[in-house]
Formats: C-alpha cells, structure tokens, sequence
C-alpha cells in the first residue's frame, strides 16, 4: 500500500513525458510543413537560394528542417505540463536563441575560418567571423539560461551558486557547439541527440518523483519528440538539421541535462563535451565512426547506401 503513491506520481511522470514529446512532435511537423509553404526568410523565388544546400552526395538539400525545429521545440516547451515558469523560460530562451544564431551561421556564414579554434582565431585577429559571433552568442544564451533554471540547492553560498551557473551555462552552450559536429551525415546529429537524451530521459522517469525530476522529464522529452518526427526527413536525404537546428537541439538537451544531474554529474558531463569538442579539432568524427563497426552500423541504421566509386564492387555505375 505504501508504494501505490510512488507508482501514481512516477505514472504521472510517464504520462507528462509522453505529452511533452508529443506536443514535440507534432509542433515540429506543423513547424516544418509551414516553413516548406512559405520560407521565414525569402519568397517561393527565393527560397532555394536561402534554404538549399548540397550534401555529402551533391544531392540538393533542404535547411528548413533546422528551423522548424527550434521552433516546434520552442513552442512544445512553452506549453508542455510539468514546468514551472522559469524551466519554460530557460527552455525558450536556450532553443530560440541558439537557433536563430545558428540559422544566422547558415544563412550568412563563410568557410574561411572553421572549427571552434579557427573562429577564436580570427577574433584574435581582429576577424569578427560569423562562427565567431555564433560562438559567443550561444555562449552569452547558454549563460543566460542558466540564470533563468530554477537552481538545484537553496540556502547555498553565492560562490557555489555562482560556479554552479558557470558549470550549467558552459555545458548548455557546449552541448548546442558539439551537436552541430555531429551534423555531417544525414541522421547523425539526430541519433546522437536520441542516444544521449534517451537515457537521460529514462533516469528522469526512474528518479524520485518530485519537482527536479518532473522538470528534467519535460525538459528531455520535448526536443526527443521534435527530433524523432523530423529524423525520416533527415533520414531520407531531403532536409537536414543544419546549424540552426543542431545547435538547438544540443542546448535543449544540455538544459534538461542541467535540470536531471547533480553537481558531480554536470561537471562531469562538462568535461565529456569539452574533450569531444577539442577532440573534433584533431580528428575527423566521420573517420572515427566509420572505422569502428557497432558505429558504423548505428550511423548507417535508415540511411541510404553509401556511394560507391564507378567500376567497384557494388557500384550502380
């Protein structure tokens, strides 16, 4: 008898969750089908030469996947049950801000300087990059959600509230910069995300049910849902998340990541996304994943045949 509340509120976590993605989902499809109707930048003239980039094949691909889910995730995340006003404020905060610069990096940005390294570079120089501007503004967002997060511990000291925010604005911030690394094959930034924030998920679920653990399942379930319904498109090689949506979706899942874990645990995922982040100046992800077989396999998993060379086994040619 005594667990029947524990099973109740842990059922309401469940249930809460399963709006959260839901509204996800379905905010992020009406997103999209709206955006391909009228574009939120240029006309049906101009749509292409905004929205249209070519990918790994030299296929032509859409960008508009990106946008639409910061925005499906965005408006799932100011409506969904279970948080408190300050949670939805960072979620908004986190999602619309990296997304609108990420879409700024893929509207207007230049390859002239690449990687994290390479656009603190140039601002060294005087260079004031578009990856640059992207850099410090996901990084001013990232903070700035921090701030708006409801915080973990009362009755704490100013220093240990104040490295708190820095640990959480830093891991925000550096998730939305790792996801957007991940977003050279189709699907990849996606599984990633699934990867990542499915666990999470789940330890917000299994959690004691109260307050934190109710926020993180909201917070984690959102951008699942808006990933998971937009990934056929991703998939399928006709749109792809680009930065805008990429960028969104790491700081999403870095904000639930901030609301679930405790300190040891986000410091710890810090360090994670740091040395991946310095690692992907060194060495080239896509190497690294199709070198190790499991990787491989998961990184293929509902994609397309890879192109082979005219005249090899397996070539179509």
């Amino acid at each position: 008898m005594a667990r029947r509340p524990q099973a109740g509120t842990r059922a309401a976590a469940v249930l809460g969750a399963a709006v959260g993605a839901a509204l996800g989902a379905a905010a992020a499809r009406a997103a999209f089908a709206a955006f391909r109707r009228r574009p939120p930048i240029g006309d049906e003239k101009t749509a292409d030469e905004y929205w249209t980039r070519v990918n790994h094949r030299g296929e032509p691909v859409t960008l508009l996947e990106g946008p639409a889910f910061a925005a499906g995730a965005v408006a799932a995340s100011a409506l969904a049950p279970g948080l408190p006003v300050r949670a939805r404020a960072a979620a908004v905060l986190a999602g619309a801000g990296s997304g609108v610069l990420g879409a700024y990096d893929d509207l207007f940005g230049t390859t002239s300087s690449k990687g994290f390294k390479g656009h603190l570079a140039a601002l060294a120089r005087g260079e004031v990059t578009s990856g640059a501007v992207k850099i410090l503004g996901i990084g001013a967002t990232g903070l700035a959600a921090a701030v708006l997060a409801p915080r973990h511990a009362q009755g704490e000291g100013v220093v240990a509230r104040s490295l708190d925010t820095l640990v959480d604005g830093a891991l925000i911030a550096g998730s939305a910069n790792l996801a957007n690394l991940f977003d050279l094959r189709p699907g990849r930034a996606i599984k990633v995300g699934l990867l990542a924030g499915v666990p999470l998920l789940a330890a917000s679920i299994a959690a004691p049910y109260g307050p934190r653990s109710r926020q993180a399942a909201a917070l984690t379930a959102v951008p699942l849902g808006a990933a998971a319904a937009l990934l056929p498109e991703d998939l399928g090689e006709r749109a792809m998340l680009g930065d805008a949506g990429a960028n969104a979706l790491g700081a999403l899942l870095g904000l639930a990541a901030t609301a679930r874990l405790g300190r040891p645990g986000r410091i710890a995922a810090l360090g994670v996304v740091a040395a991946l982040t310095a690692a992907s100046e060194k060495v080239s992800f896509t190497k690294v994943i199709a070198g190790n077989r499991v990787l491989n396999r998961l990184d293929m998993l509902g994609r397309r045949a890879p192109q082979t060379a005219p005249g090899s086994p397996g070539s179509h040619g």
